[in-house]
């Protein structure tokens, strides 16, 4: 990619009104509720009692990801213009995707230890996600050669604290509360909701991006092989950990699907939604990455877990 194709791709603009910015929220908010209408307290029992599958899970989605993704878009910044190194930094920081627990099902995985991975890198967001993006936004600012082009990253902590808060944290229990009381309800609910996200997300990003949508189209095929790349390291950290430590099968392909599954809507709506760039260049190379990622991590995420159900890895 030449650098002029990079500088095109960030002079991309998504501006919403108050109407399309409200759609995307309620529609963010109504996924993460059908997610959760599969956590049950009883579902954490049994895979709390050997945690070691856990802990690796979350050490893949909070700590290696956003490291390893770091590195990656250091390793590219010959190629990639800052604010797509940002970007997939920010898809990186963001919890696990709405749809992981599906691709798990799919996948013949351990579907408890997925739901439980999701809710906890959820309900960790609302801390974990500003502080990955601050801290390996700021290291790859710093190491990558054009480091001097972009300011310092400043974190505007309350604004993305109260988006994560209430476009996660209360879907997530009001969801937990549905299946805790409303058992049928939930049941009822759960598969159509899971495969109706699919189509929510591809729509967020036709709604974001319907000013630009020829724009878009023509930058994808620049964007692909970046994104291409970036997931592979997100699915090949978790099968890599798991197969380094020996876990059972069925939670390998787990942390393989919830490493590489984001929940790059949030990531959408951080950076349509908060001020925390309203003083930086042209960032239409973070809004193409993330997304291009939602879009997809639902491919690769089928793929995976139909490689996954035949017992092929």
């Amino acid at each position: 990619m030449s650098p002029e194709t990079a500088a095109s791709i960030d002079q991309i603009q998504v501006t919403l009104n108050a109407g399309g910015m409200n759609t995307i929220n309620i529609v963010l908010a109504f996924v993460m509720f059908g997610v959760s209408l599969g956590i049950k307290p009883g579902t954490f029992i049994e895979v709390f009692s050997k945690p070691k599958s856990v802990l690796l899970g979350v050490l893949c989605q909070l700590v290696l990801l956003p490291a390893f993704t770091c590195l990656l878009a250091i390793s590219l910044s010959w190629w990639i213009s800052p604010m797509m190194g940002l970007g997939m930094i920010l898809v990186a920081s963001c919890p696990g995707g709405n749809i992981s627990n599906f691709m798990s099902s799919l996948a013949k995985a351990n579907v408890e230890l997925s739901v439980s991975l999701t809710a906890i890198s959820t309900a960790l967001a609302v801390l974990m996600t500003p502080f990955n993006f601050w801290l390996w936004g700021n290291a790859y600012l710093h190491f990558a050669p054009v480091a001097h082009e972009v300011p310092t990253l400043a974190i505007p902590l309350w604004d993305v604290f109260k988006t994560i808060f209430i476009l996660l944290g209360i879907p997530l229990a009001a969801g937990i509360l549905t299946a805790r009381y409303l058992p049928k309800v939930a049941k009822a609910l759960k598969k159509p909701l899971q495969w109706m996200s699919i189509i929510f997300f591809i729509a967020m990003v036709i709604l974001s991006f319907a000013g630009n949508l020829d724009a878009f189209m023509k930058c994808v095929k620049y964007i692909f092989l970046v994104v291409f790349i970036h997931n592979l390291l997100a699915l090949g950290i978790g099968f890599g950990v798991g197969t380094l430590f020996k876990i059972p099968k069925k939670d390998r392909k787990t942390l393989t699907i919830e490493t590489g599954i984001q929940n790059s809507g949030l990531g959408l709506v951080l950076l349509l939604g908060t001020p925390l760039f309203a003083n930086f260049p042209p960032h239409g190379g973070m809004l193409v990455i993330t997304a291009w990622w939602g879009i997809w991590h639902i491919i690769s995420g089928l793929t995976v877990a139909g490689l996954f159900s035949r017992s092929y890895v």
